[in-house]
């Protein structure tokens, strides 16, 4: 089963067909208050979060699959969540869990008394019927479920899963997409997917949703949830609201006047003019977020193995790193650093343009022979991206080879990646791709496997003997990890030496906050997601 991710950096607001909840535009700053009726968070202050994009393309926990994550994961829970610094699946709405000894049935114990924001209780027979709706509207993520054959609840705090094949099912309800719980019921009689997308929550999270302004540049306003299972002891933040600033030069000077909270992301040298700024922190984390340039392997000249291998020897890598100043690295293989798979081992292609050379004038390409001309597409209003693609041109220009470079919005670029007609789509396509949940599957199973029609496998690659490896690795996975480790690598090795796609970077996120902001941590497994009720405020 396929997922369906709007990866874009930008969603235009016009893109959207959603009904908006109304109300009264306000810019609120980073200190100002905001009561919430019932709750006492001890503080009575807003967290903003500047987002560069708009934060909302859907409001359905079961198939969101876009940025609003950054929303959902403060309105919405799930079973367990994945500690990034331990590298272990930690409680949520789940106390404890275990599974048989052949990883095929998983028993969580559920947390008693949990109220969904509807005022109906979280049991397990509300998170079964939750599940069991992401599987069968099967979007966005919901193939994280593909394992479950069917779901038990003997009572009310005890949820079996029993699987058609064995998976770490610990690991996978901790996922960033379609793991949410939520109350089924909340709607009543109405429908509940148009409930939900005009702008309602059924959440058991700490925040619900009190305010929506779909293309506003104030968007989302949160309220803490007085009953929230948590409690609110000790210092909360009362607000959170999601303020979409497109121009990371008006993010910058947002942040400095103290208007938001957090800037999810500044272009490098912004972000290089706040390290020496005693008014605020700074903070840099490896992300599990890397570019991808997928080479259509199926028509046109890169058809041919010898010039994308041409192309991956061609680029130059370290110059694209050094050109973004601190905000992407290089890690070898596909699968990032803190994954299951990484391995420091691994073969990697770098920038050497004799061997590049030899391989393009093997087949009649290259300097002092023909030209290869190739078009590449990726997304509109990333700066990063569009720095790299000027570099990929130039470097790759100076081997006789030109790339003509299109940016188009998301949809748009992916649908032409996408389309029936062959002769329409692209000789390279770029994008980011990050995880579902703290493991490298998705990466395969999605970019790597072959399809029937184009989907995410957007180099149109196909190889029977790593889709058998990747139809059996989570299994695997689920009962002895050495094992699967080891297939990951030689999965990895198998795509080194056929080059259907190169990383050309992994990203490095880098945040600016208030100093009145305490406990931000940066979670690869929850990408741009601030958890705003682990954060403490202070006066400024």
């Amino acid at each position: 089963m396929k997922r369906m991710r709007i990866v874009a950096a930008i969603i235009v607001a016009a893109t959207l067909t959603l009904t908006a909840c109304t109300g009264t535009p306000h810019s609120p700053t980073a200190n100002e208050g905001g009561s919430t009726a019932g709750a006492n968070t001890g503080t009575n202050s807003t967290f903003v979060y500047d987002a560069h994009s708009t934060a909302i393309t859907s409001w359905d926990p079961s198939t969101s699959y876009s940025n609003e994550i950054i929303v959902l994961s403060n309105v919405y829970e799930t079973l367990t969540r994945y500690n990034d610094n331990t590298q272990k699946v930690e409680p949520l709405l789940a106390t404890s869990w275990k599974s048989s000894a052949d990883g095929m049935q998983w028993t969580f114990t559920l947390r008693p008394d949990i109220k969904f924001h509807s005022g109906n209780p979280l049991d397990a027979a509300a998170a079964k019927a939750a599940i069991e709706r992401t599987i069968k509207l099967d979007a966005g993520a919901a193939y994280i479920w593909g394992a479950v054959k069917s779901i038990d609840a003997p009572d009310a705090t005890t949820l079996v899963f029993n699987l058609s094949y064995a998976a770490p099912l610990d690991l996978i309800s901790s996922a960033d997409y379609a793991a949410y719980i939520f109350d089924t019921k909340a709607a009543g009689s109405e429908d509940l997917t148009a409930w939900f997308e005009a702008g309602h929550d059924a959440g058991s999270g700490p925040y619900s949703v009190t305010k929506w302004q779909q293309g506003q540049e104030v968007e989302v306003t949160l309220d803490a949830f007085p009953d929230y299972w948590g409690g609110w002891d000790g210092a909360h933040y009362d607000k959170v609201v999601y303020r979409v600033v497109g121009q990371a030069t008006t993010a910058a000077q947002l942040v400095r006047s103290k208007e938001v909270s957090f800037v999810a992301q500044l272009t490098p040298e912004l972000w290089g003019s706040f390290k020496d700024d005693n008014s605020v922190q700074v903070t840099e984390r490896a992300s599990w977020q890397n570019l991808f340039a997928f080479y259509n392997t199926t028509d046109g000249p890169l058809k041919n193995p010898n010039l994308r291998k041409a192309l991956n020897y061609g680029i130059n890598y370290d110059g694209i790193v050094a050109a973004l100043k601190g905000s992407a690295t290089r890690t070898p293989g596909i699968v990032p650093k803190g994954l299951v798979g990484y391995s420091e081992g691994l073969a990697e292609y770098a920038y050497n343009p004799d061997q590049a050379t030899q391989l393009l004038a093997k087949e009649g390409y290259g300097p002092g022979k023909k030209a290869l001309d190739l078009t590449l597409t990726y997304t509109s209003g990333d700066d990063q991206q569009e720095l790299a693609m000027t570099l990929v041109k130039s470097s790759l220009a100076a081997l006789n080879v030109n790339v003509s470079l299109t940016a188009l919005q998301w949809p748009t670029q992916w649908a032409q990646a996408q389309s029936e007609d062959a002769s329409k789509r692209q000789d390279i396509f770029v994008m980011y791709w990050w995880p579902d949940y703290a493991d490298p599957y998705s990466w395969f199973i999605n970019l790597f496997h072959s399809e029937e029609k184009p989907f995410y496998n957007l180099s149109y690659y196909k190889n029977a003997g790593l889709d058998a490896q990747i139809d059996k690795v989570e299994a695997v996975l689920a009962v002895d990890k050495p094992k699967a480790e080891q297939m990951y690598i030689e999965m990895q090795k198998e795509l080194f030496n056929d080059a259907p796609a190169v990383v050309l970077y992994t990203s490095n996120y880098q945040r600016v906050l208030q100093n009145s902001v305490a406990g931000y941590v940066d979670n690869p497994a929850y990408p741009n997601v601030a958890f705003a009720y682990d954060l403490q405020p202070a006066a400024q």
